[in-house]
């Protein structure tokens, strides 16, 4: 039989832990035990909030709505609360990102959503002269497993938004971020056409299921 959270003593429940001793204070599972409340039919709050997080955050912050709804004690209300919650944490992330664009570590608050696609987008962040983002835009979407892309309609959307350069990011819907041939090619075509437009391409980042490659860090120009 599952213990209840109001079962435990005061001490032990997550809610007076926070409000006692402050966020920090609480693991994983007691904080997702706060936002969904209670948990199912013969499970407590805490035992569906550790199943929620069996895969990590990543596992959980890739969930869909529909996928979280098929899990047993977990119905709409308490999916939107999580999903909410997913969502303040990555405009969060944005807000306080740093300034400039140094790498690819920098530019991941601004596109980490792209873990959970179930289908190929390509994105740009299009920069100002000091590397700061003056707009994040979604230029191309595709299938399960391509996206076609144009570097023409990239730069005609940096050229819109005066940006001084631009990173471009593209996501694996299979969650493996390892650089094809045909993602090379892309890079060196839009560094190509970057020259020519006087807008350099700083990288180029392939989103996965918790992990990235920069296209920067593969040495691209061996393909040139």
């Amino acid at each position: 039989m599952a213990t209840s959270i109001k079962a435990l003593p005061p001490d032990e429940r997550p809610r007076e832990r926070l409000l006692r001793h402050g966020p920090t204070v609480l693991g994983d599972a007691e904080v997702v035990a706060i936002l969904i409340g209670h948990g199912g039919p013969g499970q407590s709050a805490l035992e569906l909030a550790r199943a929620l997080l069996a895969d990590g955050w990543g596992g959980l912050a890739r969930r869909s709505v529909e996928e979280l709804v098929q899990v047993r004690g977990l119905g709409p209300a308490k999916a939107a609360v999580l999903l909410a919650a997913l969502e303040v944490g990555r405009r969060v992330r944005l807000a306080t990102a740093g300034e400039a664009i140094g790498g690819p570590q920098d530019v991941l608050p601004w596109v980490s959503d792209m873990e959970r696609l179930t289908q190929e987008e390509f994105r740009v962040l299009l920069l100002n002269t000091k590397h700061r983002v003056l707009a994040v835009e979604t230029v191309f979407r595709g299938g399960l497993n391509s996206v076609e892309v144009f570097p023409r309609e990239v730069f005609r959307r940096a050229v819109a938004h005066s940006a001084a350069a631009v990173i471009a990011v593209h996501n694996h819907p299979s969650g493996d971020p390892t650089p094809s041939p045909e993602d090379r090619a892309l890079t060196v075509r839009l560094e190509q056409a970057g020259a020519v437009m006087g807008i350099p391409v700083l990288d180029h980042l392939i989103v996965g299921h918790g992990r990235h490659v920069s296209l920067r860090d593969h040495q691209v120009t061996e393909l040139r």
